[in-house]
């Protein structure tokens, strides 16, 4: 089994894919059930299973414990 990546609100996380407008930077917005990301570079909001977001889930890029 792979390891687990610990993620928080606020956090800012890379996707394996990047977004249509050419980032690939996430900020976690919510989590629960559901996780809800916002684009860094357009605002764009979207929600995902939070089975999904783990399969997609590259790495943290910035913890918010470090903001």
């Amino acid at each position: 089994m792979a390891e687990a990546i610990d993620y928080k609100l606020q956090d800012i996380v890379e996707m394996k894919k990047p977004h249509a407008c050419g980032t690939n930077a996430w900020r976690i917005t919510r989590v629960g059930a559901d996780i809800k990301l916002t684009c860094t570079n357009c605002g764009r909001g979207i929600m995902m299973s939070r089975f999904d977001f783990n399969k997609r889930l590259k790495k943290v890029l910035v913890s918010a414990e470090t903001n």
